[in-house]
């Protein structure tokens, strides 16, 4: 089951609300802060090449701003290659707060004047106040797997994961790495590991349990 996020969250708050869409599996769902444009930010923008067109494997327009694509004249092989790409779920990383958000859709893309692709989405549960351009080598990636009880010997020290991190203000995933891995016997609960994580974005470190862990997608 995927990580859906999706409320908004007031910054100002003292607490982060945490909704779960199931008990029985345990996937947490943080909440998003409510981003505000600054004045200099809407009125500023990188420098762009105007009417260029980018075709990327890693990056999916949204079925709904623009019709499927005509693969009646590629040769088979193509065909199923669009097809599983298209099948495939993305996240994107909020350059405002370093989290790490579902995709809804893909609006628009651009190249700029150094040659680095970006594209405008829109995340999972959030209006057109709260798209972002992002760069697509850096910030856009497959969605990342909540891990399940039974996948958990499949975690290593050393391995990226996204993580739930909640504190006084915020709850969103984040980029982390394994430290270190007390293993433990599961029970009817589930896994009851713990795994020390080293935030990207901060550098702090948290024991946590499998429930607040998703790993990424294996090639």
């Amino acid at each position: 089951m995927g990580r859906t996020l999706r409320s908004s969250l007031n910054p100002k708050s003292k607490s982060a609300s945490v909704s779960r869409s199931s008990e029985q599996n345990g996937v947490v769902q943080p909440t998003k802060p409510s981003k505000q444009k600054s004045e200099a930010e809407v009125g500023s923008s990188p420098a762009v090449s105007e009417n260029v067109v980018v075709v990327s494997e890693n990056v999916v327009a949204d079925s709904s701003l623009s019709d499927a694509p005509d693969t009646s004249g590629l040769p088979k092989e193509s065909e199923e290659k669009t097809a599983e790409v298209a099948e495939l779920e993305f996240e994107a990383k909020s350059s405002r707060d370093e989290a790490w958000y579902d995709v809804a859709m893909f609006l628009a893309h651009r190249v700029l004047n150094s040659g680095e692709l970006e594209v405008r989405v829109r995340f999972q549960g959030f209006g057109a106040e709260e798209d972002e351009w992002v760069n697509v080598k850096n910030a856009v990636r497959e969605r990342s797997i909540p891990l399940e009880a039974s996948d958990c010997r499949k975690v290593r020290v050393g391995d990226l994961v996204l993580c739930f991190q909640e504190n006084s203000d915020q709850a969103m995933y984040f980029d982390a790495h394994i430290v270190e891995i007390e293993r433990k016997l599961h029970d009817i609960r589930g896994c009851r590991c713990l795994f020390l994580v080293r935030y990207d974005h901060d550098q702090t470190e948290e024991k946590v349990h499998a429930q607040r862990l998703c790993r990424r997608p294996a090639y």
